[in-house]
């Protein structure tokens, strides 16, 4: 009983003042659980919301993934610890979908490497390559991760602005000699999120370039490649000559396969810098469950014709979305890829008050354009998450908001 008293006046005494570190404390609320936050409050008042917010596909993982996978998650030997890099069968399924999409040869052994989803890969890049101090080049307005990373990393971001003018593309010609000289890594996405905008091979060539003049890791976010329209395919970084010469592309099945739930991707390219990556990853986590591997290779040997008919859903909601919002006189550019909308906001409204407006007045929820960096403001990001029929209502009760 003393020594019970005795903990307890220590307990009442002592109790931890919990801190949180500079580089978590200084950190702006994560853009989507805030989005996230909005969601929910809403639909707790009752609202019939038409979410057009996150980028999370409402379809379902085709079936047969979904069969594969009941198959591998019954093997005993998949219970056990995965490998680090990857099954080698994965990284082998990886590199014939680079040949069979892009004719870019991967080597599976030495320049493939299992992520547990793109996200994770793109996080912890910095910290392989980048040290406190050194400088990032990072897209804006972008996927809020690329400058987190470098936070974490301890570097400082560089940000390049992806104006209309520029078609959605990073000048660099604006980038000062000095800010070259000390840049470390370079982050690039196309198709973009959250413009939606493609890159020509000539951007890649230039991108080449610069990174081997200025020996910068380049890091290619594709997340996207899968998800176009009018038949228009997408370039991949690898594909062009002297890409594996100096960076790597991440990759993932959430997009292309409706597969987001299931945290599985992979990156592929310069097997030094997949080395680096492959290090912090064998130091922090244990891989992705190999069941999951196993269905995931069922998944990049899919029949072009499941996936054709993915693609046709989202240009039948990219169709009724642009042509809905040009009706009521919302400024949009037709995406050529990627299931966004980057439309500009009516003139009396900054990117937050019309997500604001609109959710409060017509029930939909979208993304202010400038939580993806200060150069996305003026502008909304609309998710094609939703089936034509609550699109073309979301563009009626649109019309009736203003």
């Amino acid at each position: 009983m003393e020594a019970r008293k005795y903990y307890a006046e220590v307990i009442l005494k002592h109790k931890i003042s919990v801190n949180l570190a500079s580089r978590v404390k200084n950190l702006p609320p994560y853009l989507f659980a805030a989005i996230d936050r909005m969601k929910q409050e809403t639909r707790a008042k009752g609202v019939d919301l038409i979410d057009l917010s996150i980028g999370d596909p409402d379809i379902p993982t085709p079936g047969h993934i979904v069969e594969a996978m009941k198959i591998a998650v019954g093997k005993p030997e998949h219970h056990r610890y995965p490998s680090y890099e990857g099954m080698l069968s994965y990284r082998e399924a990886v590199a014939g979908w680079y040949k069979r999409r892009f004719n870019a040869t991967i080597d599976p052994a030495t320049e493939a490497l299992s992520l547990i989803g793109s996200k994770e890969g793109i996080g912890h890049i910095p910290l392989a390559f980048v040290e406190a101090g050194d400088t990032v080049l990072v897209p804006s307005p972008g996927y809020p991760v690329y400058p987190v990373s470098v936070v974490f990393a301890g570097g400082k971001s560089h940000i390049m602005p992806l104006r209309e003018v520029n078609g959605f593309l990073p000048d660099f010609k604006a980038i000062p000699e000095e800010t070259l000289r000390h840049t470390k890594l370079m982050f690039i996405n196309y198709p973009n999120n959250p413009t939606s905008a493609i890159a020509p091979k000539s951007f890649y060539e230039e991108v080449i370039c610069l990174a081997a003049k200025y020996n910068i890791i380049v890091c290619h976010d594709a997340a996207y490649s899968e998800i176009y329209f009018d038949d228009e395919k997408p370039l991949s970084f690898m594909q062009v000559d002297g890409a594996k010469d100096v960076g790597i592309e991440f990759h993932s099945l959430s997009k292309t396969y409706n597969m987001t739930g299931w945290r599985i991707g992979f990156a592929v390219g310069n097997r030094s810098v997949i080395a680096g990556l492959g290090k912090i990853k064998s130091n922090l986590d244990s891989g992705v469950f190999q069941a999951i591997q196993e269905a995931s290779v069922t998944a990049l040997n899919t029949d072009e014709r499941i996936l054709s008919g993915i693609r046709k859903t989202y240009q039948d909601r990219r169709d009724a979305l642009y042509d809905g919002l040009r009706g009521i006189g919302i400024e949009a550019a037709q995406p050529k890829a990627s299931f966004y909308l980057w439309a500009k906001v009516p003139k009396q409204f900054d990117s937050s008050g019309f997500v604001a407006h609109i959710l409060e007045k017509a029930g939909i929820l979208t993304t202010p354009g400038n939580g993806f960096g200060a150069p996305g403001e003026g502008y909304v990001r609309f998710a094609l998450t939703a089936p034509v029929e609550r699109i073309k209502e979301a563009v009626e009760r649109l019309r009736k908001a203003f």
